[in-house]
């Protein structure tokens, strides 16, 4: 795996959004709004600053993080992990052997990709994370997309991905999202990406998308489909309700996992 090491926990979350809202902070402010001490909020800003995600400076840090900008991978990656490891058993057990699936780039996918890894099915990942952990398992067979791959996320784009895409034919797409919404539909906050989804969407018989309830409130700018071109939503119970009835009204079919 592509390791950082920087652990992520609800405390490093507060402290990413607070910095990306703010813009800039001090240890004692963090030290309050998290209830740890000044000594743990250093260690943390301290971590997240040689993830690029901060500058340090006297009695605080100042965010590098644009707004909107989407939190490094490596953060995602540990944040609502039983959320996400939930819908992952889910996800799996609508997909049979033998079965052909592009997974989409994602931590939530990730999750995904560790069961499939287990599974004798033919998978294209769209981002090096998921390469990685398939590699491992002995029954799959991987088709790797190639093209040039984004930082952070790994995901891979341009011309050469777009063309490997258009040449297959796949049972199943399974997305992630940064923001999902009837209103807004399946979006991203890279316009790199976009295409690359759309391009698999394109290419597949059934499409489910895959994120945790919190998804459901924001939106990035990148449309990468309406919410009613998808035929599965798999989330948790945390989803706003209204959004959910949304959803099954556009004809969406919605699953809900037990967030505990």
């Amino acid at each position: 795996m592509f390791d950082t090491g920087v652990e992520s926990t609800p405390r490093i979350r507060v402290i990413v959004d607070l910095l990306q809202e703010q813009g800039r902070i001090t240890v004692a402010e963090l030290a309050e709004r998290t209830g740890a001490s000044e000594m743990t909020i250093r260690r943390d800003l301290d971590q997240l600053a040689e993830q690029g995600v901060l500058r340090r400076v006297r009695g605080g840090a100042i965010s590098l993080l644009l707004r909107g900008e989407a939190t490094p991978f490596a953060i995602r990656e540990r944040a609502d992990t039983t959320i996400k490891d939930a819908i992952a058993a889910e996800l799996d057990s609508l997909i049979s052997d033998g079965e052909t699936v592009i997974l989409d780039s994602g931590t939530t996918t990730l999750a995904v990709a560790r069961r499939l890894a287990r599974r004798r099915v033919t998978v294209v990942p769209l981002d090096l994370h998921a390469v990685t952990v398939l590699s491992r398992g002995p029954e799959v067979t991987l088709l790797v997309p190639g093209g040039r791959t984004l930082p952070g996320s790994l995901m891979f784009t341009g011309h050469l991905t777009a063309l490997s895409l258009s040449a297959l034919r796949v049972d199943t797409v399974i997305l992630g999202a940064c923001g999902l919404s009837v209103r807004h539909g399946l979006t991203s906050n890279s316009l790199d990406e976009v295409p690359i989804r759309q391009q698999a969407i394109g290419a597949a018989d059934r499409r489910i998308a895959v994120c945790a309830g919190g998804k459901f409130s924001d939106a990035g700018f990148g449309l990468v489909c309406p919410a009613a071109d998808l035929d599965m939503v798999i989330t948790d119970d945390g989803a706003p309700a209204a959004q959910l009835a949304a959803m099954a009204q556009a004809g969406v079919e919605v699953r809900t996992v037990s967030g505990i």
